[in-house]
């Protein structure tokens, strides 16, 4: 199985969140070879601002953060460039009234046609089905 994985779903590889245990699933199951994960090349940096917010915010301490940004980079899913998703991206931001972040997601699942596996409801909501699921109906 393939899917597109958003920052939000690798963001509860660190910290305990509401379906972590699917997150950490996922992860262990990408690690394991039996799924691939694939994502823009933006979301290390999503991944890495979520974290120093949480640091702001005081669930987590700096080294904390340091050891998941460390294991992240170890289980960086495959990284796709986003300058070819723009235009689509652009599109759906349009269409949809989101930001376009996200709809470089959107736009990976399309080409890729696969899903986009995401623990943002909003997007789920958004999009009503594919390429867009809920990690929590996994």
């Amino acid at each position: 199985m393939k899917y597109i994985v958003d920052s939000s779903v690798a963001v509860k590889w660190a910290l305990a969140e509401i379906d972590t245990d699917r997150a950490l699933r996922i992860r262990d199951e990408y690690r394991a070879g039996t799924i691939e994960l694939h994502a823009p090349d933006v979301f290390p940096i999503e991944f890495v601002h979520a974290l120093t917010r949480a640091e702001r915010q005081r669930r987590l301490t700096s080294d904390e953060g340091a050891e998941f940004v460390a294991d992240m980079l170890a289980t960086l899913p495959r990284l796709h460039a986003s300058l070819p998703l723009l235009p689509r991206a652009y599109e759906l931001s349009s269409q949809m009234r989101i930001g376009v972040y996200d709809c470089l997601y959107v736009a990976l699942a399309e080409r890729e046609q696969c899903e986009l596996l995401t623990a943002d409801q909003r997007l789920v909501n958004l999009f009503g089905g594919f390429p867009v699921v809920a990690l929590a109906t996994l």
